[in-house]
């Protein structure tokens, strides 16, 4: 639908540039999102990797933790929160429901919640960047408050579709006023009297699940949520761990998770693990260069986060999981990587929901690897950030690696040596496949460039640094 007057935007929805203040008029993370100066980045062959690292927290754990920690009564600490520019959009969100989010001196987090159904209405527009996750669930969250919560971001999170999480938001009394396809800028119009539903998912998605349970937390009587893949459990496992008394089982239908609402929730320690799909990177830079040998302590090991490293185990990867351990409801480890000499494989569709955010970087892995490996099931690529599957098929194929794309499916095809490279690549403000391509060049023959890794901080800030303090050749391009 059209935006309706009164809204606080008018005309077409695009964000008026900001004007930077001295302290950030240089800054070229703040130029380049906003529609300056960008930051390209080229990375050349490297070294063998060699070290011990420990990649930023998780972000999926990390926005949960935020939101719930402000409907919590009394403190939550969180320890290890993702400091990129996602999460920080997420907790400025919180604070603006009425809730706290604030780092102590200690550098740990903590957030003082107003209790379950404490929320207040926010006296301005919820810019949520380019976070995608936290845009989503704060739409559940706030869709069971009688108050009216505006959402809009960068251009990208402008660009994705919302539907998905508003049809089922919808029947539980909710309503929306979007742009075209459910895209941003959007208002969610609250509801008074929430009705419990019992809802079957269409597609397998951990946000559209988290969404409706939720929602389901300020509504009376049981909210139920069927999946048909089992998707990242992140949000049951933080609900319990608040009080939430939720229940999962396994129907002929699928997966079934259920809530009873309005319950107490009451503040708690959290140490958010490091975000495997970070540590996708640096995984998979040390299988790929000769001479690598790397641990990545205290990652997490979700059961249903962890389908890339099951496919590098069966592509041959030497990843050994150390100091297995649970650490807050979440499986936790450290990784000793070693270079390996890969070859392909079919990765299944089931996979997908374990992945789906990994499949840049594996694509990146095939490359290197003897023979093809053929990712299907990909369709949730095409809206991400961006159409990722397409700009992975074009990237390698303009790195000499050979590709094939399908709607949902992707072909890559090495030979067990160094593709060529050389490329330049736009990235599209994409920090999934601009990583993925920076770790492509650190062992292709020739460097590898692309337009803007400003984007990268969302969810991997210090990404750089890290890797080249084990030994890789990320720089400034012409510095």
């Amino acid at each position: 639908m059209p935006a309706k007057s009164g809204f606080p935007w008018a005309g077409p929805p695009v964000l008026e540039k900001r004007r930077p203040s001295a302290a950030t008029a240089l800054d070229p993370v703040f130029m380049s999102k906003h529609g300056a100066i960008p930051r390209p980045l080229t990375s050349g062959t490297g070294t063998g990797l060699k070290g011990r690292i420990r990649v930023p927290g998780d972000k999926s754990i990390s926005h949960r933790a935020l939101m719930l920690g402000a409907l919590a009564l009394g403190e939550t600490e969180i320890h290890g929160l993702l400091e990129g520019e996602d999460v920080l959009r997420t907790a400025a969100a919180m604070r603006q429901l009425g809730g706290s989010a604030e780092k102590g001196a200690d550098g740990i987090w903590r957030a003082r919640g107003r209790g379950n159904g404490g929320l207040a209405e926010a006296s301005d527009v919820l810019d949520l960047g380019n976070a995608g996750t936290g845009t989503r669930l704060l739409m559940g969250l706030v869709a069971a408050y009688p108050m009216t919560t505006f959402f809009t971001g960068d251009a990208s999170l402008r660009s994705r579709p919302m539907a998905r999480v508003a049809d089922p938001l919808r029947q539980m009394g909710a309503s929306f006023v979007t742009r075209s396809n459910g895209r941003p800028p959007l208002a969610v119009i609250g509801t008074a009297n929430p009705v419990p539903i019992t809802y079957k998912l269409p597609v397998a998605s951990a946000q559209v699940k988290s969404a409706i349970l939720l929602a389901g937390l300020n509504t009376p009587g049981n909210t139920t949520v069927i999946e048909p893949e089992h998707t990242r459990d992140h949000t049951e496992l933080m609900l319990r761990g608040f009080g939430v008394d939720i229940r999962v089982e396994e129907t002929p239908e699928g997966r079934a998770s259920s809530i009873t609402g309005q319950p107490e929730l009451k503040g708690r320690r959290i140490i958010v693990p490091g975000d495997p799909s970070s540590a996708a990177f640096p995984i998979v830079a040390a299988l790929i260069l000769p001479g690598s040998d790397i641990v990545i302590e205290n990652v997490g090991l979700n059961p249903h986060r962890i389908g890339l490293i099951d496919s590098l185990l069966e592509m041959g990867g030497a990843i050994e999981i150390q100091n297995a351990r649970v650490e807050a409801g979440e499986k936790v480890g450290d990784l000793h990587v070693r270079h390996s000499h890969l070859r392909g494989i079919t990765v299944p569709a089931s996979r997908a929901p374990s992945m789906i955010d990994e499949y840049p970087i594996l694509s990146v892995a095939a490359a290197f690897a003897e023979g093809e490996t053929r990712m299907l099931g990909l369709a949730e690529l095409r809206v991400k950030e961006s159409d990722r599957l397409g700009a992975m098929a074009r990237g390698l194929a303009a790195c000499g690696v050979s590709v094939e794309e399908g709607e949902d499916w992707l072909g890559v095809t090495g030979n067990g040596k160094r593709p060529r490279g050389g490329a330049h690549i736009a990235v599209n403000l994409d920090h999934r496949p601009a990583m993925s391509f920076l770790v492509l060049g650190l062992g292709a023959e020739k460097p590898v460039s692309i337009d803007d890794g400003s984007p990268i901080d969302t969810s991997f800030p210090g990404f750089s640094d890290l890797m080249n303090g084990m030994g890789a050749a990320i720089r400034l391009q012409n510095r």
